[in-house]
């Protein structure tokens, strides 16, 4: 096996798996390896869940006291926006998919030719 063999089967066996090296040259993961994997992931989600409550439940009570005030110009609509952008983004780090081995590869790839 020549050397950028060698290099692209260990750049392609080392990926990142939500934050953490996994070196795929090795054993495969434990039960451990795969549980504190599957925990990582779960602690994201509800992060999320608690970001959304509190989002609903802040942004309720904004809506309230601009009612009660006198519901002129709907100023509530500047925190709810600049607010949801932060949820957006949060969303995104916890439900958009990890790259995929063809992806990896793909990418690999197209640097490679411009070298």
């Amino acid at each position: 096996m020549d050397d950028k063999t060698m290099l692209d089967k260990t750049v392609l066996d080392t990926t990142k798996v939500d934050g953490t090296a996994v070196d795929r040259t090795g054993p495969a993961p434990t039960d451990d390896d795969l549980r504190e994997q599957a925990v990582t992931e779960l602690r994201k989600r509800r992060e999320l869940a608690g970001h959304l409550l509190a989002f609903v439940l802040v942004n309720t009570f904004v809506v309230i006291i601009w009612y009660v005030t006198g519901a002129g110009f709907f100023w509530p609509v500047f925190p709810i926006f600049a607010w949801g952008i932060g949820i957006v983004f949060h969303t995104w780090d916890v439900l958009w998919p990890q790259p995929t081995e063809a992806s990896i590869r793909s990418t690999m790839d197209r640097i490679a030719r411009h070298r």
